[in-house]
């Protein structure tokens, strides 16, 4: 989803949607625990634990990478990540010249849900792809191939440093191309949709009553998968209108990637957290969201919306995990 409708966390920021420069070779290895006595960067470093439990890392000497390497220091026995998955990864950052962590979801009590499409940074896409769940990876890189050029200042990582990226692939959900279910009439109170096929363009609100300042949502397409549940990451395809308007203020449809992000957990407007939590993976949903529960009294000048504006919202759910 765009910036201007959410907040994304810091951590994932660089490390999911900021494009590196360079491509990166994987190895694979025996299954068990990792334990790395590798050659190049990894030399560095002494990696212990199974796949699904924090490893341990310890550093012999300050890490020098000079270009991005992947290697498989456990190789699962799943199934195989590809292209459209939704995978819940942990993820351990380590600061390769000052030895220290600096990041890792095991700390923080909670995977992380990854998309793998094309605008997966090569950090993650290499690690990723073609990889069965079970796995560890290792990747190790300069940071600002890892991050770009000025490093990550969010994680005390400088550009010139070198970073060890750990990643355990625990479990993956097939990301639908489109919604999936049985349709729905729509509420008298929802504009039509334009679509080109089974993407949608914008809203025709001719003839689409006055909002009545409630937040409401329907489903167009009742959805035949999971239901969605509170803190999830979700992956959708939407598009936002105010009522009224020409065109769009922000849409997913034309970009060819759909959006994930966390539903129920303060990372969307609250119009978003209320009424997609407990809608069925498949579903096409539409929305009216007030300024309540959309920006509220100040609106978000950026996207060109008042703070009096009411929001429209069609959101195809194509996956939850």
């Amino acid at each position: 989803m765009s910036r201007r409708l959410r907040r994304l966390p810091a951590v994932l920021l660089p490390l999911v949607l900021v494009a590196g420069g360079a491509s990166a070779c994987g190895n694979d290895s025996g299954s068990g625990s990792s334990s790395s006595s590798s050659t190049g960067a990894l030399s560095a470093v002494s990696i212990s634990g199974k796949p699904g439990e924090a490893p341990k890392v310890t550093y012999k000497k300050p890490m020098d990478a000079t270009s991005l390497q992947t290697k498989v220091l456990v190789k699962g026995t799943g199934a195989t990540v590809e292209d459209g998955d939704q995978v819940t990864a942990q993820i351990y950052v380590g600061n390769g010249f000052t030895k220290q962590k600096a990041f890792s979801t095991y700390d923080a009590g909670k995977p992380q849900q990854v998309t793998v499409n094309s605008q997966l940074s090569p950090v993650f896409a290499d690690a990723l792809k073609g990889r069965t769940l079970g796995s560890r990876i290792a990747v190790t890189a300069p940071a600002d191939k890892a991050f770009g050029q000025g490093g990550n200042p969010q994680l005390k990582i400088g550009n010139k440093d070198s970073v060890l990226i750990l990643v355990d692939l625990i479990s993956k959900t097939k990301v639908l191309d489109a919604p999936q279910g049985a349709k729905q009439p729509a509420p008298a109170w929802a504009p039509a949709l334009q679509t080109d096929g089974t993407k949608v363009t914008g809203l025709d609100f001719k003839g689409t009553p006055k909002p009545n300042g409630k937040l409401q949502s329907a489903a167009l397409v009742k959805g035949d998968g999971a239901t969605v549940q509170k803190g999830q990451t979700i992956t959708v395809n939407y598009l936002g209108e105010v009522y009224g308007a020409a065109k769009p203020f922000d849409e997913s449809y034309s970009r060819g990637e759909p959006a994930s992000f966390a539903i129920g957990a303060g990372a969307v407007i609250p119009g978003w957290d209320k009424t997609l939590v407990g809608a069925k993976v498949g579903s096409r949903m539409i929305l009216a969201i007030p300024p309540a529960d959309g920006y509220g009294k100040t609106g978000n000048a950026q996207a060109g919306i008042k703070g009096t504006d009411t929001l429209y919202f069609v959101v195809d759910i194509l996956a939850a995990g």
